[in-house]
């Protein structure tokens, strides 16, 4: 499809671009089958402050979310519960606590996906260096073993004071699934993407019983190094290249 023929799709929208990039995240999350029903939340920040955020609507699912279904709420604002378009009341308070207390997750994206839920499942939730996509997340994952229930707004609040070393982009939410925190939804949706990859990696060398090749901490920081210094923005090309196959495909995600 020419540009010209998608700018044609676009509706008068605040923050279209945003709500683009976020229903585009949604369809692919839930081409991947990382999306559980019609639970689990993405948002994203769209003001300096980072209290106003997007995010997807109560109980919609992850297959149909569109640019224009997407809740545009503030994080500061004690009524937004009482809306008729209110969203989850966990996604509220997960949500609302990120953006309210930590300004460096501009957006934040928390699944149940399979195999980051195992890891969370383990006794030790540490995922070992033991390839390279492990190793871009040595030193930047905090393991959350206080679970005590549902996300509401308690709960929230301590998933949040978790976050306090920008470093740290990854959550393992113990007993529950994962949490991924970014500058951008491209940002964020490749390192999600990565961590369920390099947790599917590992949760499968423990199936075989054989001993793990671990890479030395020097090496596995090196690697982390690397991955954040890159020249290139692997996850800004990761989802235009997402965007793009969607468009192909005739879908609605952008309407």
């Amino acid at each position: 499809m020419t540009v010209t023929a998608l700018a044609d799709r676009r509706p008068n929208l605040p923050h279209y671009e945003e709500r683009v990039d976020l229903a585009a995240a949604f369809r692919w999350t839930a081409r991947l089958n990382m999306h559980e029903a019609v639970a689990n939340h993405f948002s994203l920040a769209v003001d300096e402050a980072g209290t106003r955020f997007l995010i997807n609507p109560n109980m919609m699912h992850f297959s149909r979310i569109r640019a224009s279904d997407l809740l545009l709420i503030d994080a500061d604002d004690p009524t937004t519960m009482e809306r008729p378009d209110a969203p989850d009341p966990t996604a509220w308070g997960l949500h609302g606590a990120l953006h309210r207390r930590v300004p460096h997750a501009r957006c934040a994206m928390h699944v149940h996906s399979i195999h980051a839920t195992v890891l969370a499942s383990l006794a030790d939730s540490t995922l070992p260096p033991i390839d390279q996509n492990s190793a871009m997340f040595f030193e930047r994952v905090v393991i959350d073993d206080g679970y005590g229930g549902l996300a509401f707004e308690e709960e929230g609040e301590r998933c949040a004071s978790l976050f306090a070393d920008p470093k740290v982009k990854v959550m393992v939410m113990g007993n529950h699934g994962v949490l991924v925190i970014g500058q951008s939804v491209a940002d964020t949706f490749d390192r999600l993407y990565y961590f369920e990859r390099a947790c599917e990696t590992y949760i499968k060398a423990l199936w075989t019983g054989q001993p793990l090749r671990r890479l030395s901490d020097e090496v596995a920081r090196t690697v982390a190094r690397q991955i954040d210094d890159y020249p290139v923005s692997m996850g800004g090309r990761h989802l235009a290249e997402l965007k793009a196959i969607l468009d192909e495909e005739g879908s609605t995600f952008r309407n």
